[in-house]
């Protein structure tokens, strides 16, 4: 073989090895490309917030109606629900002044929060329920078995740590609403919810310790507890 074939031959082989080479890097360079491409063009799944009813933002009179508006004025209304007989059976069984003054303020004050939330829920179309929820129903029964003082300190345990969850709510809701009617129902709202908050406190039976997430127990009830 003279030295100009085996010049062309030697050539030709690198060739094809660059060839080769080139075609390896190429291939998880392109499967590497479309997968991103995929990836970006699969779109984002965002959970539905807590609080979302599904209904979007709906247009009214009063302004923009978001889901938190509407979650806020059901849960107004699921408030006086049980707030109201609560308040009912502490005037009525309420030994110390205190408890019995507590009593009224939350029959005064969701009496007329009631009404409000009555008159916004069918200017804004928000349907709004008619019974109190579960967990609520289980705080009335803990109430109606409870006897003497271990009533008293349920009674105020229960209705702080519910109106303290709540009074965060209202401040957000009053911050962020967009609605006049949900604005003013939250202004409402605020006054009331810090009135019974400080005639609480004023019975001096509050455990503020003992307001966390867990439900206190009568000492009547010997259930165990989760």
């Amino acid at each position: 073989m003279s030295v100009a074939s085996r010049h062309v031959m030697g050539t030709g082989i690198v060739i094809g090895a660059l060839a080769l080479t080139l075609i390896a890097l190429l291939i998880p360079v392109r499967n590497f490309g479309g997968a991103s491409a995929e990836a970006a063009a699969a779109p984002l799944t965002v959970p539905p917030s807590a609080d979302d009813d599904g209904g979007g933002v709906m247009s009214t009179a009063f302004g923009p109606l978001t889901p938190q508006d509407r979650d806020f004025v059901r849960k107004v209304r699921l408030a006086g629900l049980w707030e109201l007989p609560a308040g009912r059976q502490a005037e009525q069984r309420g030994s110390a002044p205190a408890v019995r003054t507590a009593g009224e303020h939350l029959i005064e004050g969701h009496t007329e929060l009631d009404r409000r939330v009555l008159e916004v829920g069918q200017a804004l179309g928000v349907d709004l329920p008619d019974r109190p929820n579960e967990q609520q129903r289980a705080w009335l029964d803990q109430l109606n078995r409870a006897q003497g003082p271990a009533y008293e300190r349920l009674f105020i345990q229960l209705l702080r740590r519910a109106h303290g969850k709540v009074f965060t709510l209202v401040a957000q809701v009053r911050a962020q609403t967009r609605n006049s009617m949900v604005r003013e129902l939250a202004s409402d709202a605020n006054t009331t919810v810090l009135d019974h908050i400080s005639v609480l406190e004023a019975s001096g039976l509050v455990d503020f310790d003992g307001l966390a997430d867990s439900v206190p127990a009568s000492s009547n009830d010997s259930r165990p507890r989760k």
